[in-house]
């Protein structure tokens, strides 16, 4: 099966990895690569893939977020969710809003492959950690827990908050003003009913929303 696929992905080196990768195991036929998001979207607009790998973290805007525009302008289109967040934090979300599976940067090639293959033939791709992420969201009955009222980008800001960062660390990271950082803390806070850093660290490690082990972060 030779693939034309898009990655689109925020690291140069990440996607020449990954494009060299597919291109020396036969997978792919054609690798475009995106930069940002808006990329992504003018790429997915002029050319048809069977395969788009897409960053939850790109410079411009949240992946979830390219995710929906990106299916309104091709809803047939295979997306591949590429994070280096663990499938508890935003599988469910990711495939709520059309995704075709969650692929964690932590896989080996074998594992990606496999999982590029499976989307493109019209399947789903779940991991043992994704199957499990959705387990427990079904098992609620439809009971929405706090931190699933939040958009997509205050659910980034609360588990980057947890993970310790600073305001300005964020504010850096997704390409906004340390205002607009502030602003999504204070709505996150006030739907999930919590006051203060304390108290949303302390709900999102009961949750286990973020892997706080220094070696699966970066």
């Amino acid at each position: 099966m030779s693939l034309r696929i898009l990655l689109a992905v925020d690291h140069a080196v990440v996607r020449q990895g990954v494009r060299q990768l597919l291109m020396d195991r036969g997978v792919a036929i054609e690798v475009d690569e995106a930069e940002t998001g808006a990329d992504a979207l003018i790429a997915v607009a002029r050319h048809i893939y069977d395969v788009v790998l897409l960053d939850i973290s790109l410079p411009d805007m949240n992946g979830v977020e390219v995710l929906k525009r990106l299916k309104r302008k091709a809803p047939r289109a295979a997306v591949l969710m590429f994070s280096m967040y663990r499938e508890d934090q935003y599988a469910v979300r990711a495939l709520k809003a059309g995704a075709s599976g969650y692929l964690s940067k932590t896989v080996d090639t074998a594992q990606m492959i496999g999982a590029i293959q499976q989307v493109a033939a019209g399947r789903k791709y779940v991991s043992p950690a994704m199957a499990e992420a959705l387990a427990d969201y079904v098992s609620f009955d439809g009971e929405q827990l706090p931190h699933e009222k939040l958009s997509d980008r205050e659910y980034q800001t609360l588990c980057m908050l947890a993970s310790g960062k600073r305001l300005t660390d964020i504010a850096n990271a997704l390409s906004l003003s340390v205002k607009t950082v502030s602003v999504y803390r204070t709505r996150l806070l006030e739907k999930m009913k919590l006051s203060n850093n304390a108290e949303l660290t302390f709900y999102v490690m009961s949750n286990r929303l973020v892997d706080l082990n220094p070696a699966m972060t970066g």
